[in-house]
């Protein structure tokens, strides 16, 4: 299996923190935004299914799925772009989400792209 954006992350050297620093590491270089993005629309299989869960109540897994499978391809893109910059790590990241149109929706994975001594 050749690896892509996506999936290439969980191997990546490249560290991904929430926090503004990294212990016992010195930033010593900003490189700018890190950021990778995913938009994907709903599908009708997966909504008529949902909708069903909707009468009787409880969680849509479908829709649980299909925003964390979103999630991690926006990461592994974040990743790559950090990796491109020449990062080490990327700091103060975070997860954004907005609709794009009715049915759409984009997740945003963005952070601080930093060398490290």
């Amino acid at each position: 299996m050749t690896s892509t954006p996506e999936t290439s992350y969980a191997r990546s050297p490249i560290l991904v923190t929430m926090a503004d620093t990294v212990p016992d590491r010195e930033i010593v270089e900003v490189l700018g935004i890190a950021r990778g993005s995913v938009v994907r629309a709903r599908f009708f299989g997966r909504d008529f299914i949902a909708g069903l869960r909707n009468l009787v109540g409880g969680e849509v897994t479908e829709y649980t799925k299909l925003l964390a499978e979103s999630r991690e391809q926006a990461l592994g893109r974040l990743v790559a772009h950090a990796e491109q910059l020449g990062a080490d790590a990327v700091v103060t990241f975070r997860f954004s989400t907005s609709s794009v149109m009715e049915g759409s929706a984009e997740i945003l994975a963005y952070g601080t792209a930093v060398r490290l001594k």
